[in-house]
């Protein structure tokens, strides 16, 4: 009897990577701005203000960078579009690694979507420069780790299947 590694993506495991991932990441990143810098909750709303700004344009960026319900309830929908769609594609290049190397697989995505994020997308929009640091860095390459862990905790049998 012969193995072989599917290569089929799971979809309910991915959208719930992707969100899990996004909650995940976010919790992790406000808990190393509140430890390594006194700059929240600003830091939060700023970069609440920089991803409703997709959606609602550059007139919610102007200081000060209070609460706003719809400009985090706008945020919080980019960010979780953003978060499934990436875990989509990161679960599709991970469905054959064996969960260690998935794990490795998602620190490295999760640094290429920051460099998307961070450099990529400020052609377009030029705000997020602001929000390039290594807190931010660290928040992309957890959020890697984290939806190829839950993908891979949800797939346990996904990865093998057996050929006669």
């Amino acid at each position: 009897m012969r193995y072989r590694r599917s290569a089929v993506l799971d979809w309910r495991a991915a959208l719930y990577a992707g969100i899990g991932a996004g909650i995940l990441s976010t919790a992790i990143q406000i808990a190393l701005w509140a430890a390594l810098t006194d700059a929240l909750p600003g830091v939060l709303y700023r970069d609440a203000r920089f991803a409703a700004a997709i959606v609602m344009g550059p007139r919610v960026l102007p200081p000060p960078a209070s609460f706003d319900w719809t400009v985090m309830s706008v945020a919080t929908i980019v960010h979780f579009t953003l978060s499934i769609v990436y875990a989509f594609v990161l679960s599709a290049l991970i469905t054959r690694l064996r969960p260690p190397a998935a794990l490795l697989a998602g620190a490295a995505f999760g640094l290429l979507v920051y460099g998307v994020n961070m450099y990529g997308f400020t052609s377009v929009f030029p705000w997020f420069e602001e929000a390039r640091d290594l807190i931010t860095t660290a928040a992309h390459a957890t959020f890697g780790v984290i939806a190829a862990g839950v993908y891979k905790a949800l797939t346990p049998a996904h990865g093998v299947r057996a050929r006669v």
